[in-house]
Order: structure tokens, then sequence, then C-alpha cells
């Protein structure tokens, strides 16, 4: 492990800001766009979730690798934050069962951060300047010159990342002689939603994003599952339609995040890139079906247009955010397909939603 602690680091945000701060992870440069995220622990869970891909993450907790890395709780293959900004980078670790320092696996995984920022301040500059385009850098301090590189970097808004980030082959997952299948659309899953079906003694078949619901459906499943994933929903026509086609099918669907999205974009509800989004581990959602609040895992910088589902005749509202009464959970009418907005399979986070699981295996039944 290279000792980076005394290199020199800058941040250069893309309406001009600049913070000046240590190295972190492996020396180089990086982009993406800026987001932060306030849970107090599950760093891990969260480097290495898929609907990260492509953006620069500040921890609002203060220390980061205080208790290393454990292989096992990795939410995907590989980092999938484009880089990390935090305050207190931790290379020395505490923790028997971990397996590395966070440095070493940053290293291993290509992650260039920066340290020994503000991170509070920083928070509230994002806060209220909305998401924007950033830009770390420990191999040069030139901000002229760092600006020029951000000034080319695409806006999420309008990229489709998902077929990025899915698995290119079909894979299954569970006990084969389960008594029921779920053909799982993989457009950046992460790892504990499927650990939560084959609690559930659920078998599933998880395909690649632009899978056709034709080549689903000749795996015979019991009912369809659409996962998270990263980019903008609006730019997936290819799996607006097989949401679609699945919906159509009368078979039962659950959506999980951008799965929510999309199952809105299929029935006529418009998205929106959101000012901040989404990104923490105790965001209060209502269930307005069951008059019951849950402390829910969240992160998204996309949403559905409230007035398009109020004024809908194909779908109803479930869940809103306790916060900003956005809309957190919505169901078709008439079908059996459902979505929730957050994250029940909770990684890191409260397991307050875990019951939305049991709903859609009991409707597979």
């Amino acid at each position: 492990m290279t000792n980076y602690s005394k290199l020199p680091a800058i941040l250069v945000l893309e309406d001009g800001t600049v913070y000046h701060g240590k190295a972190a992870g492996k020396i180089g440069t990086t982009t993406g766009e800026i987001c932060f995220n306030t849970g107090t622990t599950g760093y891990q869970e969260i480097f290495t979730d898929p609907s990260y891909y492509g953006q620069i993450m500040v921890t609002t907790n203060a220390h980061i690798g205080n208790y290393g890395i454990r292989d096992e709780e990795a939410e995907s293959g590989d980092i999938q934050i484009a880089g990390l900004v935090c305050k207190n980078y931790n290379m020395n670790y505490s923790r028997k069962m971990a397996d590395s320092s966070i440095q070493n696996y940053f290293e291993r995984g290509n992650l260039v951060g920066i340290s020994d920022i503000d991170t509070r301040a920083l928070v509230r500059h994002i806060r209220n300047k909305g998401a924007m385009n950033a830009i770390i850098s420990s191999e040069t301090l030139d901000v002229e010159a760092l600006q020029r590189q951000l000034a080319e970097v695409p806006s999420m808004a309008g990229l489709e990342l998902s077929s990025v980030v899915s698995t290119k082959t079909p894979y299954h997952h569970g006990n084969e002689s389960a008594p029921l299948r779920v053909a799982v659309l993989d457009l950046g899953i992460k790892k504990n939603i499927l650990r939560n079906f084959s609690d559930r003694n659920v078998y599933t078949k998880v395909f690649p994003a632009k899978t056709s619901f034709a080549e689903m459906e000749d795996w015979a499943p019991d009912g369809y599952f659409v996962s998270n994933g990263p980019g903008d929903p609006a730019a997936m026509d290819y799996a607006v339609q097989t949401v679609k086609e699945i919906q159509e099918s009368n078979k039962p669907m659950f959506g999980i995040c951008l799965g929510h999205q999309l199952l809105a974009l299929a029935n006529g509800v418009r998205t929106e890139k959101m000012f901040n989004g989404h990104r923490g581990i105790n965001h209060p959602v209502k269930n307005i079906i069951a008059d019951s609040c849950e402390i829910t895992s969240q992160n998204h910088g996309f949403g559905v247009v409230a007035d398009d589902i109020k004024k809908s005749d194909k779908v109803e509202i479930t869940h809103v955010n306790l916060n900003d009464d956005s809309i957190e959970g919505i169901r078709v009418k008439g079908k059996k397909a459902f979505s929730v907005q957050y994250h029940p399979e909770s990684s890191p986070g409260p397991h307050d939603s875990r019951y939305l699981f049991d709903q859609f295996v009991a409707m597979l039944r």
C-alpha cells in the first residue's frame, strides 16, 4: 500500500468552485456527476452499487475506511462510483473480518479520490446549487486545464447507462428446485436483491438489460422483477417497451428504483431529473395503503412526475416521501404490477421495507 497522505489533490465543480485536499485511492484524474450520501455506515455497499455508476460520491459521514473492506459485502463485482470525496480517509482499519484496507481496495479498483475536504461546506453548496459535474485530480493541480476537461463531460440527463453495468450473459441464483421462478431484468442489480429472493425460496434467472420479453418468457417464470440501475430512465425506450409487454402478460411484476421509473413511463407517466435526488438510509416514507411509516434506504437522481400520476387513470400512488412529498411507490390498476422508488433490500440501511418482497411472493403464489 502506497502512502499518499501528503500528496495534494484538487476538486473542481462545474460552476467553477474549487476545493483543495489530499489524494485518496489511485493517483489520477476522474470525472462524473457529484452527489452526496448521508448514510453513517455501509460505505462499501454504496461504492459497489451499480446505480452510482458515473457519479462522484461525497460521503457526509466524517470517517471513511475505518472498518476496512470485506469482499463478501460488495453489492456487485466492481467499484461503481466514479470517484470519492471525503473528510477523514482512514488507511488503517479496525475490524477482524475485513479483507483489506480501503486504500488497497481503491488501488486495485483504479478509484481516484480526494480527502481532507470540508464536506459539510461542500454538501451545503451542492444542496443550494443542485447536482452538477465535477472533476478530481491528484496528478495535476492546473485548474484551467481541469475545467477544459470537465467541459467535455456529458450531463447525466439523457444518458443510458444500464446496458453498460448490466450482466452480459444470463445467470441463475438460488435453489433450482424452488417452487417459484422470477425473471430478473438486470439494469444494474444489487446482490442483496437476489439474496432476498433466494431467502424466500424463489429461484431467479438474471437477464441482460436489453433482453426481449419473449426471451425471458421462454424460461416460463411465475413473475418478473425490474431492477435498479444508473442513468436517465427517459433514455431507455428498449426497457420501457419490455416493461409494457411484461405488464400486458398479466404476470406479477415488481420494480425497484429505476424499475419504478420505467413502470411509470410504461403507463404514460413522465420522469424528471431531481435537483439533488435522495441518497441516504434514513428517508421517511408513508405507505398510504397501510397507513404506516417506514424508514428507507434511497439512491436516485431521477423521479416520477407527481402531477402525471395524480391525473392518471392507469396507476395509483401507494407511497409518498414525508420530507418532500415526492412519489415513492405506485401500482397499476387492474394489474399485478407495483414498484417503489426506494431500496427495500436496504444494503446498507434499515429493514423496514423488506415486507415488499413478501408481498410480491404472495402475489406470485
